[in-house]
């Protein structure tokens, strides 16, 4: 399966017939994606628990490395939303902190390296949808819930031992209830200030596309970045005027370092790797989930076709390298893959570009981000959280069936009241256990004794005398796959008819498409009961693909080939001879 691998970055083939043209409008939106993503990579490494520059290291090295080696051509990758409950968790858990964090992402890079040697990318798009818009909505209405502390300003306020007050800030649980919880009881503490320029943040972000909509240069900025700019100048001017407001910053929690870190490879054990083994899982699982959905939004709108392999490892080779130099877990972002392609981006030159950008912002704008109000960040995230939520579409899901409303619903409750990898696999159960009952539904079996109707025939060439079934026979019709719990509807449907059992039962499978091992062997036991029963069975219009498969198990071992049948006339032919007899 590897030997036949064919690793072919998008670049190497966008960059033969590479114009002037074409760079200046990749330039134009790498500029824009980079000053887009910025706030966003700000604002993800502070919500998932690490420094502000952990996130734009990460968008700078993982979007470089995305766009380097990735299997798109507009595809920008970086933090996400998605990632921010599952670091945040592994973050505060005194069992991994930093270090379990970084574990955890190269063994999720090194998953997807391997999802796309083995050629896994297609098999990923079969995850059911309800799962994802499940997994999806919990994940906004938790990063919504981690950010209310700063969206109202809590603290925590302690006496010291000369009578002295202390506030620090808000430290709340891992778990959801928890969460709240803590809010409730702290909020005594409310902070009108903080309060005000969350709104004011979320309200900026809103408003400014309608408001700059006919500016061509200004309405290229997002509405983040406006937020992030109106409230600090806000910020700064009550702070010079009114020193007692208290209203939280950046920097009264974080220093920030204007460079990229030194490499770090860090000490990997045995026990590490089969600890983290299951989040890894997750991360791998989430990080190719939405990098290929982006990568899928991607080409309906430039008319292009990704390659599924070349992204996953792309993506595994980013996550590999990025926790190395400190950075976080990445993935493809829709929203900047999107103003990418706004904005004429058309080759991986843009992402490449918008790294760059990022790490000129890094090296020389970044101590200006201490005065940045978390409250600010807050709204940001606040706005990211509706827009991730998708509840339009969550909504229109509740009116499917009951079973894609069941998978939904609890890999929501499951991913905000537990946890994203608990959510993530039961999900996946009940979905797979809902599609076998589906299946096993469609299979019927009804049972015919007196004639056949040579009009509903197709599969054979019927004469008037061979449609009369002789007495002491029954034709068994199967409708469907042939798998387990199958076979003991024979002897139900026959207790249902009520009559003596007959001697010869012709059993139709021109309409059973396949057969598993396990549909085999429920066979073998009703051929067995039956003989054992005096009651002789005859295979009647079995198709080349399960003649072989029985052929292939050893099942002519108990049955003798002449009495599998192509069609209905012959078997009605043998049930003639053996009832004679």
């Amino acid at each position: 399966m590897i030997k036949n691998l064919v690793f072919k970055p998008r670049l190497v083939e966008c960059l033969k017939g590479y114009s002037k043209e074409s760079f200046m409008k990749d330039l134009m939106a790498g500029i824009i994606v980079g000053i887009v993503a910025l706030p966003l990579a700000i604002a993800f490494g502070i919500a998932s628990g690490v420094s502000p520059e952990k996130g734009i290291i990460t968008a700078i090295v993982a979007g470089f490395i995305i766009s380097l080696l990735g299997g798109t051509k507009v595809q920008i990758g970086g933090p996400t939303g998605a990632f921010i409950v599952i670091i945040y968790g592994i973050v505060n858990n005194p069992a991994y902190g930093i270090q379990g964090l970084i574990v955890a992402t190269i063994l999720a890079g090194v998953m997807l390296v391997a999802l796309g040697l083995f050629k896994m990318g297609t098999v990923i798009k079969f995850i059911p949808y309800p799962i994802i818009i499940g997994f999806t909505a919990g994940i906004a209405l938790t990063i919504f819930t981690t950010q209310m502390g700063d969206v109202f300003g809590l603290t925590e306020q302690t006496t010291s031992a000369t009578g002295e007050l202390i506030t620090t800030p808000l430290k709340t649980p891992g778990d959801f209830i928890g969460k709240w919880i803590c809010y409730f009881q702290h909020m005594d503490t409310f902070n009108l200030w903080n309060c005000i320029m969350a709104v004011a943040s979320v309200i900026i972000i809103a408003l400014s596309p309608k408001v700059f909509s006919k500016v061509p240069v200004l309405n290229k900025i997002p509405g983040s970045l406006y937020a992030i700019l109106i409230i600090t100048g806000a910020v700064l001017l009550v702070k010079a005027n009114f020193p007692e407001v208290r209203i939280d910053t950046i920097g009264d929690r974080f220093h920030i370092q204007s460079q990229l870190p030194d490499m770090v490879v860090p000490t990997i054990t045995w026990d590490m790797i089969r600890n983290l083994a299951p989040i890894a899982f997750t991360i791998a699982i989430l990080g190719a989930i939405e990098s290929l959905l982006s990568a899928a939004v991607a080409d309906g709108v430039i008319s292009d076709r990704h390659d599924s392999n070349t992204e996953l490892i792309a993506q595994g080779v980013a996550n590999i390298v990025t926790p190395l130099f400190g950075g976080i877990p990445a993935t493809g972002a829709i929203a900047r893959t999107m103003t990418n392609i706004n904005n004429g981006g058309r080759t991986p030159i843009a992402g490449l570009i918008h790294a760059v950008v990022l790490l000129l912002i890094l090296l020389v704008l970044m101590p200006y981000a201490e005065y940045i109000p978390m409250a600010c960040l807050a709204g940001v995230l606040v706005v990211v959280s509706y827009n991730m939520s998708g509840w339009r579409t969550f909504k229109g899901l509740l009116k499917n069936p009951k079973s894609d409303v069941t998978v939904l619903l609890v890999t929501f409750f499951l991913t905000v009241i537990f946890d994203l990898t608990i959510a993530i696999e039961a999900g996946l159960i009940i979905a797979c256990a809902l599609f076998i009952k589906r299946v096993m539904e469609t299979t019927s079996i009804s049972v015919i004794e007196k004639e056949i109707d040579p009009d509903q025939e197709a599969d054979m060439h019927v004469t008037d005398e061979h449609l009369i079934i002789p007495d002491g026979c029954a034709v068994y019709e199967i409708n469907g796959p042939y798998f387990f719990g199958i076979a003991n509807k024979f002897d139900e449907l026959q207790s249902s008819i009520g009559h003596k059992k007959p001697r010869v039962r012709i059993i139709r499978m021109r309409r059973v498409p396949f057969i598993d091992s396990t549909g085999i062997h429920n066979l073998q036991n009703l051929i067995e009961m039956n003989h054992a029963d005096g009651t002789h069975i005859i295979l009647s219009g079995v198709n080349d693909k399960v003649h072989a498969q029985l052929e292939k198990s050893g099942f002519y071992n108990i049955m003798d080939s002449n009495h599998i049948c192509p069609h209905i006339d012959v078997a009605l032919e043998r049930a003639r001879e053996f009832l004679s007899k």
